[in-house]
């Protein structure tokens, strides 16, 4: 993906004919591998069950979509099998605290695995937007004086908590109504 992003910018600033010709080429070479990539995929989901009902299960989270939930089978598969604070840890949206004595400075997230936080990050951008209890989750935060970024974090957080508690449990997500 990120080879494809590059020749996508290269190609508009290149203004040789051969050179497009050959950007172009790129592009296309790169979208047939991709394909490839996801077809692999999905076929080594569907051969093992455990991992077909793993995929089921996220999927099942309102955005959560097949890249996302593809990256969390293949990059962590731990999941299920973490408590809260151990997945959100591995992701790397734990809060880490930054104290010295009496001294208490700020609260940061750091480490974990970049892929799948990177994956994660696009689905809470879905989630704040779709999700209707990640939404109101996202905005309480928000006027609350909390940083967008912050409470993005924390919808980081939540989805993946979710996911490790949903394939602990082996059961799909379902929105609870009062």
């Amino acid at each position: 993906m990120q080879q494809r992003t590059r020749i996508i910018n290269k190609s508009k600033t290149v203004s040789v004919p051969l050179l497009k010709r050959q950007l172009r080429l790129s592009k296309e070479q790169i979208a047939r591998q991709i394909v490839q990539v996801d077809e692999a995929c999905q076929k080594i989901v569907k051969s093992d069950p455990v991992l077909t009902q793993r995929l089921t299960i996220l999927k099942s989270i309102p955005a959560i979509g097949d890249v996302t939930a593809l990256t969390l089978l293949a990059e962590m598969p731990e999941l299920g099998d973490l408590n809260d604070k151990q997945a959100a840890s591995l992701l790397g949206v734990a809060p880490m605290a930054r104290d010295s004595g009496t001294w208490k400075g700020k609260r940061f997230i750091r480490g974990g695995r970049a892929t799948v936080r990177r994956a994660v990050y696009m689905a809470a951008l879905s989630a704040m937007r779709f999700n209707a209890d990640m939404k109101v989750k996202y905005h309480t935060l928000v006027k609350a004086g909390k940083p967008p970024k912050l409470a993005l974090t924390v919808i980081m957080r939540k989805l993946i908590i979710l996911a490790n508690a949903l394939i602990r449990d082996n059961r799909q997500w379902s929105e609870v109504r009062p």
